[in-house]
C-alpha cells in the first residue's frame, strides 16, 4: 500500500519494513519489539512508533475507490487474506506502543 502513496517515499525502506513488522506483530498479538529485532534492524521501538501510527492510519482510512486491484489481490487465500485484516483501534495501538 505504501508503494503507491507519495507520503511514504521519503521514508527509509528499512525503517518502513521494520515499522510494518512492528505493526503486524502488534495487530496479531505476537509480542513486541525484541532486543534481537532491535539489534538486526538497527531501530529501537520508540524510533518506529510515529511511522507505525501512520501505517495504521493508512489502513484505517484507505479510500475504497482507489487501488482496487491491490486490495483484491491481497484479499485472496493465496496471500493469506491480509487485505481483510482489521486495522487496530488508534487508541489501543497508542496504549500498546507506550508500553513497549
Amino acid at each position: 500500500m505504501t508503494l503507491q502513496e507519495y507520503d511514504y517515499a521519503r521514508e527509509r525502506p528499512s525503517k518502513l519494513a521494520a515499522s510494518c513488522l512492528l505493526l503486524a506483530l502488534t495487530m496479531k498479538n505476537l509480542g513486541g519489539w525484541t532486543p534481537t529485532l532491535e539489534y538486526y534492524s538497527g531501530y529501537c521501538s520508540q524510533d518506529l512508533h510515529p511511522l507505525v501510527k501512520r501505517l495504521n492510519f493508512l489502513l484505517t482510512y484507505q479510500p475504497h475507490d482507489k487501488l482496487k486491484a491491490v486490495r483484491t489481490k491481497y484479499s485472496h487465500r493465496v496471500f493469506f487474506e491480509v487485505a481483510k485484516v482489521t486495522p487496530m483501534d488508534m487508541l489501543k495501538l497508542e496504549e500498546i506502543l507506550k508500553s513497549c
